[in-house]
């Protein structure tokens, strides 16, 4: 590791958090005294306001009073004097679909026509009655004839379940006799079966301890396809040539893998050394970048000077100049002079 260069690098990141730093407060600065000068535009501008709506509320007392107003009938003390009742029959031309003065039900025979539905709800009211009575006396009936009905259908079920039951009885009999003879059947077979696989253990047990198995012998595992392949299922391990053989490929592959190692190490070495040389370059390469950095920023800061002391101007100019007058009660005279 270059520590020339770490310690260049921590220099400068220190000497640019300075800098940023500084920045930070000269911006703060500016913010704060860009606010105070917000807060007086809007103290200013709510003056204004203030005055202008104080003017037109004057000028609305003096010059437009309630009684020129077009409006005037919806808050007229003396409306209630003036006015007619809402109708004077159903038929009254008054009573248009827009003035909502007759609605349905509110006619002037409400009276006699709630009489007549009185007397229209109890008529169906007693037909109703009737109605129920009569179905009440149908539903009896049908009850009777369906109760009737399930007990002939009870009886017939409980002599086809009688019927059910005893062919039930024969069928379990027949299977139970079916069943004890599949049983006897069942444990000759298993008696024979049990003697037959006696007696293969033993021919088996006999050819093992007789075989090429249990002896170790080394040429049944040689194969038919040659001496170099063997038959796993009877293969008993490899001799001394065998295994001295398998030693030295072992130390073989070892060298091998110390020499790739050795590469490796150097490949990893010219890949640090180029590293450091793209980290140097980048460092510089940075530097110029931050030197254009602070060279822009600070045009920027001087176009901003600029813009804020030409808006200053010009907040002056209309302050003094442009917001300097105010209209005088002529000028509102001119308004509302024409009569209805």
């Amino acid at each position: 590791v270059d520590k020339d260069v770490l310690d260049t690098q921590v220099k400068d990141r220190k000497i640019q958090e300075a800098a940023e730093k500084a920045r930070d407060e000269e911006l703060a600065n500016e913010m704060k005294q860009n606010d105070k000068i917000m807060c007086m535009l809007e103290e200013q501008q709510k003056n204004d306001i203030r005055n202008i709506n104080k003017a037109i509320s004057e000028f609305q007392k003096n010059f437009q009073k309630p009684e020129t107003r077009r409006e005037f009938d919806l808050s007229d003390p003396q409306a209630l004097k003036k006015d007619r009742p809402a109708r004077l029959s159903d038929n009254d031309p008054r009573c248009t679909v827009s003035g909502l003065q007759k609605f349905m039900g509110e006619d002037l025979n409400y009276d006699q026509r709630m009489k007549f539905q009185k007397e229209q709800l109890r008529e169906w009211s007693l037909q109703q009655q009737r109605d129920w009575k009569n179905a009440l006396a149908d539903q009896k009936f049908a009850d009777l004839l369906y109760d009737k009905s399930r007990i002939e259908l009870d009886q017939k079920t409980m002599e086809q379940q009688r019927k059910e039951e005893e062919s039930r009885r024969a069928v379990c009999a027949a299977t139970k006799d079916f069943n004890r003879t599949q049983a006897a059947e069942l444990a000759e077979r298993k008696k024979l079966e049990k003697y037959q696989k006696m007696k293969d253990d033993m021919d088996e047990i006999s050819s093992l301890l007789q075989g090429n198995l249990l002896s170790e012998n080394p040429e049944q595992a040689v194969s038919s396809f040659g001496r170099h392949r063997v038959i796993t299922d009877r293969w008993k391990g490899m001799n001394q040539d065998q295994l001295m053989a398998i030693r030295y490929s072992q130390q073989q592959q070892v060298l091998e893998k110390l020499r790739l190692k050795d590469e490796e190490r150097q490949r990893d070495a010219e890949w640090d050394r180029q590293s450091i040389q793209t980290a140097r370059a980048q460092l510089v390469l940075e530097r110029h970048q931050q030197r254009q950095n602070r060279e822009r920023r600070q045009v920027v800061d001087n176009i901003n000077a600029e813009l804020s002391q030409e808006q200053k101007s010009k907040n002056i100019y209309l302050k003094e100049e442009a917001y300097s007058n105010f209209p005088t009660g002529q000028y509102y005279a001119q308004f509302n002079t024409t009569s209805r």
